[in-house]
């Protein structure tokens, strides 16, 4: 049965093998909320050159924000399992690299609180 509690004792005060794990996937996690962000910014800006403008633009582009999104999706799932984050916040952080710019206010967010319940 999957607790929706706070953290232990243990995991909120940093010690134990689980803390390790946690800091490096929120490294990860806090990586690929950046790249993701920055590809989704490269790709609106490319769509907005190509139907506002109508220049013609790579489309390789949208192909590498693709990829980027879905390691995005995968190490942000990894870092909700590990830190048993919500349903709720799990879907909006995942739904985060999708809005542009709103990845890295959801990032700085999500990795303070992580770093404060976790004692990182």
């Amino acid at each position: 049965m999957v607790s929706t509690t706070s953290p232990s004792r243990d995991e909120a005060t940093g010690t134990g093998a689980n803390t390790a794990k946690i800091a490096s996937a929120l490294l990860r996690y806090r990586v690929l909320a950046w790249v993701t962000g920055l590809w989704l910014l490269l790709l609106t800006g490319e769509m907005i050159a190509k139907y506002g403008f109508d220049v013609d633009t790579p489309s390789w582009i949208a192909v590498v924000h693709g990829w980027v999104y879905f390691v995005y999706l995968l190490v942000t799932a990894d870092l909700a399992v590990k830190v048993r984050w919500p349903i709720g916040r799990t879907v909006g952080t995942l739904i985060a690299g999708t809005v542009p710019l709103l990845s890295f206010f959801v990032e700085h967010l999500n990795a303070k609180k992580v770093k404060r319940d976790y004692a990182l």
